[in-house]
């Protein structure tokens, strides 16, 4: 059985050992997650990702006030992909309000992340932020809002972890740089639209860069504390208001796992975003935020225990939205 071990936010007091709430509910799961038949396939379309073991399994818990604790591999950094665009995302409406969604849609596409058939259709709107496209014009906007968009999501993450050591990884940049025509793609077509500022190979690197960030379990859960506290951050500022937060996390829910979000939500009932290195945030607003990490991905590219590990939770705990 693998027994969860804590660690306190930096600068507060180690927590008792076995007061945490929820210790016993991820040990189970952590024991059912490695006895799982089918752990998927990791993304063979990255290079730099399609070596990783799939049998690897981390899960983290935590609480509104920093207290962190997990199981497996919970301290291990890993590639965070799309969850980057969570945090872009909140960045954007922290500066930029109401006007971010001139862009992009909050509807759930229904079609791959990266698929180029719905933008023609829609005059180069993305129907919401967290597919491809969405998440290019989102780094567009934050990128001329701030000229640093990859950097100010670093800076979240590591502000928000107490963890200065999270960083880019620029060879995971380059190589999704090398296989991102597809990216290309969607950029240049929404750019004929009006619908990117930015020259498309200055977009692209901004986006790329921020995909390559690393981070662990631990560190992902903590960062996204702020969309469980109502938009408050760990110091006691707002990033945003509770009706932003409200937002992200709706728009979590119903798009957030790629073109499985209905599934998502019907096996799991959190607001929750993936990223094709293995990784899930979810959140139960007032009660904790959760990062699970897991390489295996099926066809969709959602990680396979990663989605099993946080429907057993909701199940075991009665925890969700619904």
């Amino acid at each position: 059985m693998s027994h969860p071990s804590a660690a306190p936010r930096a600068g507060s007091a180690a927590p008792p050992a076995g007061a945490h709430r929820f210790s016993s509910v991820i040990s189970r799961i952590a024991e059912e997650m490695g006895a799982l038949a089918d752990h998927g396939t990791p993304a063979d379309y990255i290079p730099m990702l399609a070596g990783a073991d799939p049998r690897r399994f981390g899960m983290a818990v935590a609480e509104p006030d920093g207290t962190v604790y997990g199981v497996g591999d919970w301290r291990q950094p890993f590639s965070t992909q799309s969850i980057s665009k969570v945090f872009a995302l909140a960045l954007a409406l922290s500066l930029d309000g109401e006007r971010i969604w001139r862009g992009v849609g909050r509807e759930p596409s229904g079609n791959p992340f990266n698929s180029l058939v719905q933008l023609e259709y829609e005059n180069g709107i993305p129907r919401n932020p967290f597919i491809n496209a969405g998440a290019l014009v989102v780094t567009d906007r934050l990128q001329a809002l701030t000229g640093d968009a990859a950097g100010r999501v670093r800076e979240l993450l590591r502000s928000e972890s107490g963890n200065p050591a999270i960083d880019f990884v620029p060879e995971v940049a380059a190589s999704e740089a090398a296989f991102g025509d597809r990216n290309a793609a969607l950029a240049h077509f929404m750019a004929s639209y009006d619908n990117i500022t930015l020259p498309v190979p200055e977009l692209l690197a901004a986006y790329f860069r921020q995909c390559s960030i690393e981070a662990s379990c631990a560190d992902l859960a903590l960062s996204a504390g702020f969309l469980a506290r109502g938009g408050t951050l760990a110091d006691g500022s707002a990033l945003l208001t509770r009706s932003q937060a409200k937002q992200v996390n709706a728009v979590m829910l119903t798009c957030g796992t790629y073109d499985a979000a209905g599934e998502f939500a019907y096996r799991v009932g959190l607001p929750g975003k993936s990223g094709v290195g293995g990784g899930i945030i979810a959140i139960v607003p007032g009660e904790c935020t959760l990062c699970v990490w897991s390489p295996g991905l099926d066809r969709r590219g959602n990680s396979v225990a990663g989605v099993s590990a946080l429907a057993r939770f909701t199940t075991l705990t009665g925890l969700s939205v619904f």
